[in-house]
């Protein structure tokens, strides 16, 4: 089936997977109460930035791979957000650091080079488990999706090439 997929259809699939997993974590935050930690709200805008830069790939249909790369350099970012969060939550109660103000304070009493640095260290909220599924937390599924949506990513920057390589070689 993978190799019938157009590239097109290929980037929109993965945009679309991106599309639906922000929805269930609004799903989370506005009708089950879950309010997003910090490391969580990082973690939605490399989403939102995996999502863009494969619905770009699949609306100008070359390139794809520039798209597939930049894509999974997004996607792995977000795993390394989502890795440093679930460490957070496997650590000893007595050794998760304590809690800080809101993203919103910070944002309005503090520079951004600041805010981006407590927003990567993670506080005491970013290890509190409030969901789980299957026994995996947000944060654990969260990782597991980038993960994939990075390999998914590499797969279509090399079938990209490879795709390219071969036109290449029927007009030489």
């Amino acid at each position: 089936m993978l190799n019938r997929l157009t590239t097109r259809s290929a980037f929109a699939l993965a945009a679309l997977a991106c599309a639906l997993l922000l929805s269930f974590g609004y799903y989370l935050q506005y009708v089950r109460g879950l309010d997003p930690c910090p490391l969580c709200l990082v973690q939605r805008g490399f989403f939102y930035l995996v999502m863009g830069t494969l619905l770009a790939g699949a609306l100008h249909g070359r390139a794809p791979g520039l798209y597939g790369a930049v894509a999974c350099l997004f996607a792995l970012g977000g795993a390394a957000v989502a890795g440093r969060q679930v460490w957070l939550q496997h650590l000893p109660a007595e050794k998760v650091p304590q809690c800080g103000p809101d993203l919103y304070f910070m944002l309005d009493n503090f520079p951004l080079s600041q805010v981006l640095k407590r927003l990567l260290a993670g506080t005491g909220e970013c290890a509190v488990v409030d969901w789980t599924f299957l026994r995996l937390s947000i944060a654990e599924w969260s990782l597991a999706w980038f993960v994939a949506l990075a390999l998914y990513a590499l797969w279509l920057a090399l079938r990209g090439k490879r795709a390219r390589t071969a036109s290449a070689a029927a007009s030489a």
